[in-house]
């Protein structure tokens, strides 16, 4: 297994990635960490008979998606990785879209252990992981280094596949296109993401603010956000 490669030549947009990996009709998929909920759309409303539990730990993202009225087969729950709410053996494929490095440090070897638990033998775990290198991520970092929790992300990866807890299936990196209409956009989603607790200084801010402009063009800001995707199956 490797963290990261570079360079990576392949830009898509993770869904055909997702949809390249794995057979998602006829399935119960547990996501975890659905954040806004983009994702559990677009894979609740293609292909056929989709069951979706989506989990997520921040209060004020589960409020507005048990507002969603229109994915019946999608049940949204307030719960994290390290505590999933659902029976031994149960779940066909477990999707976690750049969401393990948000586990708390000492709960990411439970939450590998708990999704093991709730896949069927053969089941899959598919986890998408950033990666530490692009214009996107010097930005990021001014004011957030997830350098200490990404390595121990992947180092728990790692250690559960050399366990036997799961077997590696394929190791996949892609850039995925990123786009902000201005500074204002990337300062609602990023730093003042419900998710997280960004506190800048107004040095910092302008800081990132400028850092930001100088990748501004006439439709907004571009970035590529390198990703690596860890395919995961439970023996048996």
């Amino acid at each position: 297994m490797r963290i990261a490669v570079h360079p990576i030549k392949v830009i898509c947009p993770e869904a055909e990635v997702y949809n390249r990996l794995l057979a998602l009709d006829n399935k119960h998929i547990l996501e975890l960490g659905c954040g806004s909920a983009l994702k559990t759309r677009d894979i609740a409303t293609t292909g056929v008979n989709r069951r979706i539990t989506a989990l997520e730990v921040d209060e004020t993202a589960h409020r507005r998606n048990l507002e969603i009225d229109d994915l019946p087969n999608v049940k949204f729950i307030l719960s994290g990785a390290q505590d999933i709410p659902l029976a031994d053996e149960s779940v066909d494929i477990v999707l976690m879209f750049k969401s393990l490095h948000h586990v708390p440090l000492e709960l990411m070897k439970t939450s590998l252990e708990e999704i093991h638990r709730v896949l069927k033998p053969g089941g899959l775990a598919y986890i998408s992981e950033p990666i530490l290198y692009g214009d996107f991520n010097d930005i990021l970092q001014l004011f957030h280094n997830e350098h200490k929790v990404r390595e121990a992300a992947f180092s728990t990866l790692e250690k559960a596949v050399g366990a036997g807890l799961f077997q590696l299936v394929e190791e996949t990196f892609f850039n995925t296109p990123g786009h902000y209409r201005d500074f204002a956009e990337f300062d609602k989603n990023i730093i003042n993401a419900t998710y997280s607790s960004h506190s800048l200084s107004t040095d910092l801010y302008e800081q990132v603010r400028e850092k930001f402009e100088q990748h501004m063009g006439d439709d907004g800001a571009h970035f590529l956000k390198p990703i690596r995707v860890d395919l995961l199956k439970k023996p048996g």
